[in-house]
C-alpha cells in the first residue's frame, strides 16, 4: 500500500457506503489569511463585479431591517439576519464563478455567473433546499424564542438584550452547522460533477480534518459579518465579495484533485 493512499485514508472516507468523500489536505493555521489575500487580488482584478454583488449582499440584510423597523416586529431582525446568513453559500455562487473565470485567465461576465449554478443544477438546488428547511427550522426556534417575550413589556433595549442574546446564541449554533455543512460544499458542486451528499460530506470532512485552520477561517468571516453589522451594512459591499472569493481559493487550496489543475 502506498504512503499517499495510506494518507488519503487518514483525511477521508473512501468507501462511505451512502457517497464518496474527497480527500482534503492538511492546512496551516496561516492558510485562511492567505486565501483573503488572493480574495482581495480577485476584487482587484473584477471591481465591477465586486461592487454588484456587493451590493446585493448589502441591500438584502438593510432590506430585511427596513422590512422590520415599518412593522416593528424588533425581535425578528436576529432571526432574519440569521436567514441571510444561513443563504449566504448558496447566494454566493457567482462570486466563486468570478474567481474561477480569473483562475483561468478568462474575463469573468455577470451572464457566466448567474449560469453558475446550472453547472451542477439538480444538485446546487438540492443545497439550496437543505439551506432553506434549515432556515425554516431555525425561524420556528426564533419563533418559540418570540413567544417567550411578554406582551407587557416595553421594546427597550434592556428588556429586548435577554431575547435576542438566547436568539444569538442559538442562531449562532445554526450558523456553525451550515459552516460545516457548507464550507465548501458549493465550489465543489460547481466545479465537480458530483452528487450533494458527496459535497457535503467531503465538506465536513475537510472542516474536521482541519480543526484549527478552519476555525481561524470561522471566525474571520465571523469578523467581517460583524464589521458589516456594525458600519449598518455598508461594510458588506466589500467584504462579502471578498470573503466570496477567499472561500474559492480556500476549496481550491483544500480538496484534492485526481490530475494537477491545468487552466488556461
Amino acid at each position: 500500500m502506498s504512503e499517499h493512499f495510506k494518507e488519503e485514508q487518514h483525511n477521508a472516507i473512501i468507501d462511505s457506503g451512502v457517497a464518496r468523500v474527497i480527500p482534503c489536505k492538511k492546512l496551516a493555521l496561516s492558510d485562511p489569511f492567505h486565501w483573503l489575500a488572493l480574495g482581495i487580488r480577485d476584487a482587484q482584478r473584477a471591481p465591477v463585479l465586486t461592487l454588484f454583488f456587493g451590493v446585493i449582499f448589502a441591500a438584502i440584510p438593510w432590506f430585511i431591517t427596513y422590512l422590520v423597523e415599518l412593522t416593528g416586529w424588533h425581535l425578528v431582525i436576529m432571526p432574519a439576519i440569521v436567514c441571510f446568513i444561513l443563504l449566504g453559500p448558496f447566494l454566493a455562487a457567482g462570486l466563486y464563478d468570478v474567481s474561477w473565470e480569473l483562475e483561468k485567465h478568462h474575463v469573468p461576465s455577470l451572464w457566466h455567473s448567474v449560469k453558475a449554478i446550472k453547472r451542477n443544477a439538480v444538485n446546487e438546488w438540492g443545497l439550496g433546499i437543505m439551506l432553506l428547511v434549515l432556515m425554516i427550522f431555525w425561524l420556528r426556534v426564533a419563533s418559540v424564542i418570540h413567544a417567550l417575550y411578554p406582551e407587557y413589556l416595553d421594546p427597550n433595549w434592556q428588556n429586548l438584550l435577554p431575547f435576542l442574546a438566547v436568539g444569538t446564541v442559538v442562531g449562532a449554533g445554526f450558523t456553525l452547522l451550515v459552516f460545516f455543512l457548507c464550507a465548501f460544499t458549493q465550489p465543489i458542486l460547481m466545479e465537480r460533477k458530483v452528487d450533494l451528499a458527496t459535497a457535503v460530506l467531503t465538506s465536513m470532512n475537510a472542516v474536521w480534518s482541519n480543526k484549527g485552520p478552519m476555525l481561524m477561517w470561522a471566525m474571520i468571516i465571523l469578523t467581517a459579518v460583524l464589521i458589516g453589522f456594525a458600519t449598518w451594512f455598508i461594510g458588506f459591499l466589500i467584504l462579502m465579495p471578498l470573503i466570496g472569493y477567499a472561500t474559492w481559493h480556500g476549496y481550491i487550496d483544500t480538496i484534492e484533485t485526481k490530475r494537477e489543475r491545468h487552466f488556461e
